[in-house]
C-alpha cells in the first residue's frame, strides 16, 4: 500500500512538472490553434452528449418495455 501512495506522489510531482514546464513556452500561432482545438472539443462533446443520451434512451425503453 505505502509503494502505492510513493508511486502516485511521484507521477503527481512530475506531472505538476511537466505541466508548468510546458506552461511556461511561448506560441506564436496560439490563436489558430486555440480556435482549431476549441472547435475539436466542441465536436467531440456535441457527439458525446448525443450518442450518451441515445444509449440512455434505449435503456430506458428497454427497461419500461
Amino acid at each position: 500500500m505505502k509503494i502505492a501512495i510513493i508511486l502516485i506522489i511521484i507521477v503527481t510531482v512530475i506531472s505538476l512538472v511537466l505541466t508548468l514546464r510546458e506552461a511556461g513556452r511561448n506560441d506564436t500561432d496560439y490563436d489558430k490553434k486555440s480556435k482549431r482545438n476549441v472547435t475539436n472539443l466542441t465536436i467531440i462533446y456535441v457527439v458525446t452528449i448525443v450518442v450518451s443520451l441515445i444509449a440512455v434512451i434505449i435503456y430506458i425503453v428497454n427497461i419500461t418495455s
